[in-house]
């Protein structure tokens, strides 16, 4: 005789965890319980999770660090499928961005009780970001950073991969065409972000609170580096709003556009890892493309 229905646990949640993020161990204990936990290595995480979806899951918890949730994002987008987060990495701004806790108690709690919301995403030549892109300075700083990050620590090989890249700046020339109208530039950096975005610190590169929708697109041009050094001292101290007073820096929320390097291919940034691309390059994003498990109001505020 089967139990009566108020007695029945509700099924586990299916959660996929990146075998090699920085909290594993952690995120094992915290999905002991409530959750048929796979963990699964990096190269086998599409697969997994396209055979999820294929099965008909409603909803599916992953847990890695913004390079994992942005490959759970390229497959989960645009589906049935409710996507929940278990922050695994160093930074986790994508979760911090829609309010889902960093402690990974609270975010399994989250994930099974939490609310539905839909989330935007960006895409540059169907590859998925939901954080930033960046063309110019900011690869140059992110090998630097990768290099010295072992031995320095994230903050301190942060600064010195700060002073390197503006040691050794260079410009190169950019054409953005926005809704068929092209500009041409000498720039030294291109920064795309999903969502408007604040540069001042400490909140350098994160999502404006309740701010506007859309690509925010900021371009910083200019060939000496002691202006381009101030520009960005400017920006750090005062903010986006101060800094798109300054006539070298120029920066617009679009849906779409569209960026030309005049060379076949590029390494660009892509949510703080670096991938090559062809050019030209494709901007756009798309509104609620994720059915994104976040913490209900009442823990938000």
């Amino acid at each position: 005789m089967s139990p009566p229905a108020s007695r029945l646990s509700p099924p586990a949640l299916k959660a996929f965890l990146n075998s090699k993020c920085g909290n594993a161990d952690a995120a094992r204990e915290a999905l002991k319980t409530g959750f048929d936990l796979d963990v699964v290595e990096p190269a086998d995480m599409e697969k997994r999770l396209e055979a999820a979806i294929g099965q008909g899951t409603k909803r599916i918890l992953v847990a890695g660090g913004d390079g994992t949730i942005a490959t759970a994002a390229s497959i989960v987008a645009k589906t049935d499928t409710e996507l929940a987060i278990l922050p695994g990495g160093t930074l986790n701004h994508f979760a911090k961005d829609h309010n889902i806790p960093t402690d990974l108690g609270k975010a399994a709690i989250v994930a099974g009780e939490g609310e539905v919301v839909g989330a935007d995403i960006g895409y540059v030549n169907d590859c998925v970001f939901l954080n930033t892109s960046s063309i110019g300075a900011y690869i140059g700083f992110v090998r630097d950073r990768e290099r010295l990050e072992k031995r320095l620590g994230y903050t301190i090989a942060s600064m010195f991969a700060f002073a390197r890249t503006f040691a050794g700046l260079r410009t190169f020339g950019v054409t953005l065409e926005v809704d068929g109208k092209a500009k041409t530039y000498r720039s030294s950096l291109v920064f795309i972000g999903v969502g408007e975005r604040e540069l001042k610190l400490p909140a350098l590169g994160s999502r404006v609170k309740n701010g506007r929708r859309g690509l925010h697109v900021m371009i910083v041009r200019g060939r000496k580096r002691a202006r381009l050094f101030m520009i960005a001292l400017n920006a750090i101290a005062r903010g986006t709003k101060e800094a798109s007073k300054v006539p070298e820096f120029d920066d617009f929320l679009v849906d779409h556009c569209r960026i030309d390097l005049n060379r076949s291919r590029a390494t660009i940034g892509l949510d703080g890892e670096l991938k090559r691309m062809n050019t030209p390059l494709e901007y756009r994003v798309e509104r609620d493309a994720l059915s994104l498990v976040v913490a209900p109001p009442e823990e938000n505020e």
